[in-house]
Protein backbone atom coordinates (compact mmCIF):
# COMPACT_ATOMS: atom_id res chain seq x y z
CA UNK A 1 0.00 0.00 0.00
CA UNK A 2 1.24 3.48 -0.76
CA UNK A 3 0.42 7.05 0.16
CA UNK A 4 -0.26 9.82 -2.35
CA UNK A 5 -0.31 13.50 -1.45
CA UNK A 6 -2.46 15.76 -3.61
CA UNK A 7 -2.87 19.52 -3.78
CA UNK A 8 -6.56 20.35 -4.26
CA UNK A 9 -7.78 23.70 -5.61
CA UNK A 10 -11.24 25.23 -5.64
CA UNK A 11 -12.48 24.02 -2.25
CA UNK A 12 -14.19 26.81 -0.30
CA UNK A 13 -16.35 25.08 2.32
CA UNK A 14 -17.02 21.88 4.26
CA UNK A 15 -19.32 20.63 1.50
CA UNK A 16 -16.43 20.88 -0.96
CA UNK A 17 -14.21 18.93 1.42
CA UNK A 18 -16.87 16.23 1.79
CA UNK A 19 -17.38 15.98 -1.98
CA UNK A 20 -13.67 15.54 -2.62
CA UNK A 21 -13.34 13.01 0.20
CA UNK A 22 -16.22 10.90 -1.14
CA UNK A 23 -14.86 11.09 -4.70
CA UNK A 24 -11.41 9.91 -3.61
CA UNK A 25 -12.79 7.11 -1.43
CA UNK A 26 -14.83 5.87 -4.41
CA UNK A 27 -11.73 5.27 -6.54
CA UNK A 28 -10.92 1.54 -6.74
CA UNK A 29 -7.85 0.75 -4.64
CA UNK A 30 -8.31 3.60 -2.15
CA UNK A 31 -8.40 2.41 1.46
CA UNK A 32 -8.58 5.87 3.08
CA UNK A 33 -8.63 9.49 1.99
CA UNK A 34 -8.20 12.45 4.30
CA UNK A 35 -8.87 15.93 2.88
CA UNK A 36 -7.83 19.13 4.66
CA UNK A 37 -9.91 22.10 3.55
CA UNK A 38 -7.69 24.76 5.15
CA UNK A 39 -4.50 23.37 3.63
CA UNK A 40 -6.02 22.42 0.27
CA UNK A 41 -4.49 18.96 0.46
CA UNK A 42 -5.50 15.33 0.41
CA UNK A 43 -3.64 12.31 1.73
CA UNK A 44 -4.76 9.10 0.06
CA UNK A 45 -3.76 5.58 1.13
CA UNK A 46 -4.08 2.55 -1.09
CA UNK A 47 -3.04 1.23 -4.47
CA UNK A 48 -4.92 3.65 -6.75
CA UNK A 49 -2.86 5.42 -9.40
CA UNK A 50 -2.43 9.20 -9.05
CA UNK A 51 -4.08 9.78 -12.46
CA UNK A 52 -7.24 8.03 -11.25
CA UNK A 53 -7.29 10.13 -8.08
CA UNK A 54 -6.86 13.37 -10.02
CA UNK A 55 -9.59 12.35 -12.48
CA UNK A 56 -12.01 11.70 -9.60
CA UNK A 57 -11.37 15.17 -8.16
CA UNK A 58 -11.69 16.83 -11.57
CA UNK A 59 -15.03 15.06 -12.10
CA UNK A 60 -16.28 16.80 -8.94
CA UNK A 61 -15.30 20.19 -10.36
CA UNK A 62 -12.12 20.85 -8.39
CA UNK A 63 -8.48 20.98 -9.42
CA UNK A 64 -5.88 18.46 -8.31
CA UNK A 65 -2.25 17.61 -8.81
CA UNK A 66 0.31 15.45 -7.08
CA UNK A 67 1.95 17.51 -4.34
CA UNK A 68 5.68 17.94 -4.70
CA UNK A 69 7.83 18.10 -1.58
CA UNK A 70 9.22 21.55 -0.84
Amino acid sequence: MSQTELTITGMTCAHCQTSVTHALNAVPGVTDAHVKLSAGTATVHGTAQPDALIAAVLDEGYGAQVAHPQ
